[in-house]
């Protein structure tokens, strides 16, 4: 059964050892990453985590909680698990990054917490994503024993000149609209937001956001509570953390 459901964002940054000199500068993104991931391994042992293939990179559909991998690409070895039973010297480098950061959240947070990780295309049409949450629901609702969901997905990131994908102006609207319906658990809004937009101002995350939004019923249900433990955009990146409730 589906207990509860938290979604933080993908930057490596969260990992202090990978910040260097920004490490105060997103203490508080990572502080709000790490009491959700906390409040996910209080509520159960069982996680599944959710997110979107990084573009140029091997696509890799499914990590199982028997995986452990490596942040050396973003340039620190630091390792991590996605359960207390992996070896940690069997180090896949190639984990993608959203179970990366399920991973260290986990290892940081909820260590006795086993965590299995899907990945999704970026391009993943919308009416896939609700079928994807949708089944998802089921299966999560069909375990006797208690399931967490972890969903790793970004907003914009074209809100600055600075940003690394330069500044779209038609981003700081849409990033609003994304913020305010996670914010309010507000399905209807996720399940419209337009991927060629998206795609357009560099929202990557849309396809995780849209299958968040199946697992809840899409636009005719929503979480029984919705709460907001961060909302920024540090370095032109639409960031969110908070947490449903079923």
């Amino acid at each position: 059964m589906l207990t509860a459901a938290a979604f933080v964002p993908s930057p490596p940054l969260l990992v202090p050892q990978l910040a260097s000199g920004a490490a105060q500068e997103t203490d508080r993104l990572r502080r709000a990453a790490l009491g959700v991931a906390s409040r996910l391994g209080e509520s159960c042992e069982e996680w599944t985590a959710f997110g979107v293939a990084e573009p140029g990179l091997p696509f890799i559909a499914e990590v199982g909680p028997e995986s452990s991998g490596t942040f050396q690409g973003f340039g620190v070895d630091v390792r991590v698990c996605l359960s207390p039973d992996a070896s940690a010297a069997a180090v896949d480098p190639s984990m993608p990054l959203a179970a990366l950061i399920a991973a260290w959240l986990r290892g940081q947070a909820a260590p006795a917490s086993k965590v299995r990780v899907r990945v999704l295309a970026p391009d993943t049409p919308a009416d896939q994503c609700a079928q994807l949450g949708a089944a998802l629901r089921r299966e999560l609702d069909a375990r006797r024993s208690r399931q967490a969901l972890l969903v790793v997905a970004d907003g914009a990131n074209t809100l600055t000149k600075k940003a690394p994908g330069a500044f779209d102006p038609r981003s700081e609207q849409v990033q609003a609209a994304l913020d305010a319906a996670l914010a309010e658990g507000d399905c209807g809004a996720l399940d419209h937001l337009d991927a060629a937009l998206c795609q357009s101002i560099g929202l990557a995350g849309r396809a995780a956001w849209q299958t968040l939004s199946a697992v809840f019923g899409g636009e005719a249900g929503g979480p029984r509570k919705s709460e907001s433990l961060y909302v920024g955009a540090p370095y032109g990146v639409g960031y969110h953390v908070g947490m449903w409730l079923p």
